[in-house]
Formats: structure tokens, sequence, C-alpha cells
């Protein structure tokens, strides 16, 4: 005789109910699948649940167009800012990404200048950043510095007014050349509206909307320079979403003139039923019925009566009965009215 099964003592309520017992997830299965892995080096939301969150940031939507506008307004800026600090200044497109908007307020090192401006067309925000090293270098070049090899030391304390000022007509310049930039695809005007130097205080959006990321690098005389970002969120750039989309400047997506040139010559050729219809009488069903060979309807008209002449049930124009040799004609009295579209 066989020994009966002894209960599961691991997970004796699924033994109890006949059921398959159940794995469970150690500490480090749980920490691999959320991201956590402290294992791996580097980014420790690549991972995990993390990268399917981000997943959706990143692949949000391509916008092909905006590679044209930043490359346009990369040569103005560099043109700009040579003008405006007389120095030989190189201005390069880093980078473009999409981020969340929280993220990003938490990736910006302390004491830092944000500026909020406003899409007046698009009736939005958005944010430029400039980073210190940035700050420093076109102070010493507008105020007189000392011109030196070594990097720009970057210090801790709170930015003075006259920074700031600094800060404000640079970002003016780059406001103003990035209307431009926008300009041949759909009117854009960017005005100045604050500065905060508290990250939290310039919340333009929800904390997990995306954003997209500019970051121009600005190269200068002495290697000098630093790093200027563009933040524009999603939601501002919804109006022109559908010309952001396009593959290359005046691209209008569902149209060619060629083939409408060509429908248009064919419509034109196309034949078409014409209808001459001298009277119409309503009838009752039981009138209808009570047709038969050789009845006679009789319709409150005479032959020198307008004949209404319709086109697919429309009426398009009137004329008058007539014979020209062995033919019925009709003498047309009106131009063709065309359809008036419905309110």
């Amino acid at each position: 005789m066989a020994e009966p099964e002894t209960p599961n003592a691991d997970n004796p309520a699924a033994a109890a109910d006949g059921a398959e017992p159940q794995r469970v997830l150690n500490q480090d299965e749980i920490d691999t699948l959320l991201g956590f892995d402290a294992k791996k080096e580097g980014d420790a939301r690549s991972d995990g649940i993390f990268a399917i969150l981000d997943k959706s940031i990143t692949a949000y939507e391509k916008l092909p167009m905006m590679e044209v506008v930043f490359d346009r307004m990369v040569r103005s800026l560099s043109t700009s800012l040579r003008n405006f600090t007389s120095e030989n200044i190189d201005v390069s497109l880093h980078s473009m990404t999409s981020i969340r908007f929280e993220d990003y307020l938490n990736s910006i090192p302390l004491p830092a200048l944000l500026i909020v401006f406003r899409a007046v067309e698009w009736e939005n925000f958005g944010l430029v950043t400039v980073d210190s090293s940035q700050i420093y270098s076109m102070v010493d070049i507008l105020l007189g510095g000392r011109k030196s090899n070594r990097p720009v030391r970057i210090e801790g304390r709170p930015y003075t007014t006259i920074e700031q000022e600094i800060v404000k007509r640079m970002v003016d310049i780059v406001l103003s050349d990035m209307g431009a930039a926008f300009e041949p695809l759909s009117p854009a005007t960017f005005h100045y509206e604050r500065l905060e130097t508290n990250p939290r205080f310039a919340t333009i959006s929800r904390p997990s909307n995306p954003a997209l990321l500019v970051k121009f690098r600005v190269d200068m005389t002495d290697d000098r320079g630093g790093i200027i970002e563009i933040l524009l969120p999603h939601t501002t750039l919804e109006p022109i979403r559908d010309l952001l989309l396009q593959m290359f400047m005046g691209e209008n997506f569902g149209q060619d003139t060629v083939w409408e040139k060509h429908l248009g010559r064919e419509l034109r050729s196309t034949k078409v039923e014409v209808e001459a219809v001298l009277r119409e009488k309503m009838l009752t069903l039981k009138d209808i019925m009570s047709l038969k060979v050789g009845s006679t309807v009789l319709l409150d008209c005479s032959p020198d009566d307008d004949v209404t002449l319709r086109c697919g049930g429309i009426s398009i124009t009137t004329g008058s009965l007539g014979k020209v040799e062995d033919h019925i004609a009709i003498s047309i009295h009106e131009p063709i009215k065309p359809k008036v579209k419905e309110q």
C-alpha cells in the first residue's frame, strides 16, 4: 500500500486546497524587476519597470521638423552672440532628448538661473537654463575679465544682480533667434516672463508630462563656454504638432498638385446624366396603387412652362422646352447655380 502524501510545509494553504504551490519572488528578483539592481553601474532607471515607463517618453512622438528648426537657430544664434560679445563664438546643437518635466527639474544643479518664457501664439510656456560655466564666461567677456586658458572656476554662491541682468539679455537674444527659426514653419513669438533661482518655482507643466530638452554647446575663446538648455513641454508644441511631423519644410500631407490638375481634367470630361423635369406632383399611395394601363395623371402646367434641369437630384438651372430639327431641345434661361454649402 502506498503511503499518503504529506502536505507541503512551504505552502500549507495551497496544499490543503489541492492547488499547485506558487513560487514567491525573492528580494533580488523584485529589485531586478523594479530596476533597483545595485550591481549594475550607470542609470538605475534603465532597467525594469522604469524602462517600460520611460519608453513612452522616448517614443512619445518623433518630430523631424524640430531638427530643421534648431539647425536654423544654431546658425543665427552664433552670429547674434558674436555681435553681442564682439568675440569669436561657435554654437552647436549638443543633443535633443525627451524627458519628464520632474526629472529635468531634479537634474538642475544649484545655484541655477531659470528663465520662464511665454510662447504668445501657442499660449503656453517654456524654460531656458544657462549653466554656471556659461554665465561666468559671459560675465568675464562683457566686463573685461582676464583672459586665461584655465577653466572657469564654478562658485557655489548665489548669482548677483549684474549676472542676472547679463543672463536676461543673453536669453532675450536666444528667444529672438528661436522665434526667427520657427517663422518659416509657423509664426512664433517668445517673450521673457520671469527669472527664477529655485527650480520648484519654475514649474510650468505637470511633473509627469513629457517635454523636449534641447541643449546647445557654446564655445568661446580661451576654452570658455558652457551649455544653454531649452525645455519645451509637449503641451506647448501641441498647436503645431502636425507641422512638426513633416519630413521637410513645406510638406503638405494628402495634397499633390500634379494629381489635383489631372483629377480636375478628368472630372471635366466625365459624362453625367442630366434630367429635364417639367413638373412634379404629389400622389397618395392609394392613388398610385389604383393606376392602371391607360390611366392619366394630370400635371398643373402647360407646354410653355419652364423646365427644371437636374443632375444627381440637384436643380442646376431652368429652361424652355423646344425642338431642333427632329430632336427635343431645352433653351437654358439662367446660368448654372453653384451648390450653396450648409452652415
